[in-house]
């Protein structure tokens, strides 16, 4: 019996969608599936697809011919090719032209920019899911999108990731004091610093407990263009609020943290949520995409971003949470 083959295609990678393939490949291999992952050299250093038993081939993120060239070759005899993300979908429908190959592409988020921009996004967008055999979306909003850009086959795929491991003993109480948090509660959230996260609101919330005693310190982990602006609002209002810069070790952090806090405008399968949940961190979540409101009348554990008040150490969110 001939051994299948399949290509994981990935563009810049964000937190989501990397850990989905690293996931992925590790599931495939088990299961007697020869996996190749074309991905950024970085990314391989961060979420280690050879450590999963998948053969890795570094390709630039740039959709310049050589990257493309690249693509065509790894691509070159596999069963099937599967695109994550709108750029690798594209380059991948690129790199694909005239071959006889299966392509699925995954949508892992949306397109936020308006105007030309926008406009352009959008017309790359008709053109990967036009390409693709099946288009999966993480969720039913983003399965009505490729619909309406012509896909001829899109389901409903949500992407789950693997438990996070369990922290050695101890190690709670190390990382709250690492973070200046052994006598305050500890909010944490995660991604990466652009307006899409909604952290201005994040900061809005924060200005009404700042003269608590003792005052929740919020820690946010990631880098992005907007860290600069974040800083000097951070220290222009006096706010208990630590940005901590990229890490590797978000799940230790989490697991000490009394709330997990999602402020984004729009997500899909949100990592942080995913985590938080299942390390049974209380999570504080906008509710928008893939993250929907509890039932009316309470009894679940997302509320909405703002008004939300953070409990004591070791307690959950206040009762007066929507």
């Amino acid at each position: 019996m001939t051994q299948l083959r399949t290509v994981q295609v990935l563009g810049g990678g964000s937190a989501g969608s990397s850990a989905h393939v690293r996931s992925l490949a590790a599931g495939l291999v088990a299961r007697g599936v020869r996996v190749t992952v074309c991905a950024p050299a970085a990314l391989d250093l961060t979420y280690d697809f050879s450590g999963a038993g998948a053969l890795h081939v570094p390709v630039a993120r740039r959709g310049d011919p050589a990257s493309v060239a690249a693509l065509r070759a790894a691509c070159a005899g596999a069963d099937v090719v599967h695109a994550h993300g709108l750029h690798a979908a594209v380059r991948t429908a690129l790199a694909l032209g005239g071959l006889r190959v299966p392509l699925v592409v995954t949508w892992h988020t949306r397109t936020e920019a308006e105007g030309p921009r926008g406009r352009l996004l959008r017309m790359l967008e008709r053109r990967a899911v036009r390409a693709a055999s099946v288009v999966l979306g993480a969720t039913s909003e983003l399965v009505d999108g490729a619909r309406a850009r012509g896909a001829r086959d899109a389901r409903l795929a949500p992407v789950g990731l693997p438990a996070p491991r369990p922290g050695a003993a101890g190690e709670e109480n190390k990382s709250r004091a690492e973070l200046g948090a052994v006598e305050r509660p500890l909010l944490m959230a995660v991604g990466s610093l652009v307006p899409e996260q909604g952290y201005d609101t994040l900061l809005d919330a924060v200005a009404g407990w700042r003269d608590l005693d003792p005052a929740p310190l919020l820690t946010i982990a990631g880098e992005g263009r907007e860290r600069a602006r974040l800083q000097r609002r951070i220290e222009a209002d006096d706010l208990p609020v630590r940005l901590i810069g990229r890490r590797d070790d978000i799940s230790e952090l989490l697991a000490s943290a009394d709330i997990a806090v999602l402020a984004s405008r729009w997500e899909a399968r949100s990592v942080l949520a995913q985590e938080a949940l299942r390390l049974g961190v209380p999570l504080v979540a906008t509710a928008v995409g893939g993250a929907p409101p509890p039932p009316r009348g309470g009894g679940g554990r997302r509320a909405a971003a703002e008004g939300a008040r953070p409990p004591p150490r070791g307690g959950r969110p206040a009762g007066g949470a929507p």
